[in-house]
């Protein structure tokens, strides 16, 4: 009888370790893209060049061969744990290789 009571315990006992030690894990947080902070976007506006755009914001993440004239930054933030993913998104549009408009926004 006592035999059969530690055979249960050992199976409960891992299972109760495994668990315990799940909590423990790391995870890192991930971070893809551009960011660009307001104050910096706010630099941006319509009739400034391509290469002073660059400067300000850097090389667009996206830049599609089929819309030359439109450039999209997008920054993606999920935290290891906790808070939900952040995603934030900017596009500069262009015409006659001057910025035209602008359109961002956020989602959380």
């Amino acid at each position: 009888m006592r035999v059969m009571t530690s055979a249960r315990l050992l199976p409960i006992s891992v299972l109760a370790c495994v668990l315990a030690a799940a909590g423990c894990v790391y995870r890192i947080d991930i971070q893809q893209g551009n960011y660009l902070e307001e104050d910096i976007i706010e630099q941006v506006e319509p009739g400034m060049t391509r290469s002073q755009v660059r400067f300000l914001l850097g090389t667009p993440m996206v830049a599609d061969p089929f819309h030359s004239e439109r450039w999209d930054y997008v920054y993606y933030f999920k935290p290891g744990r906790g808070r939900s993913p952040e995603m934030r998104h900017l596009t500069v549009y262009f015409q006659d290789d001057a910025v035209a408009r602008l359109e961002h926004g956020t989602e959380s």
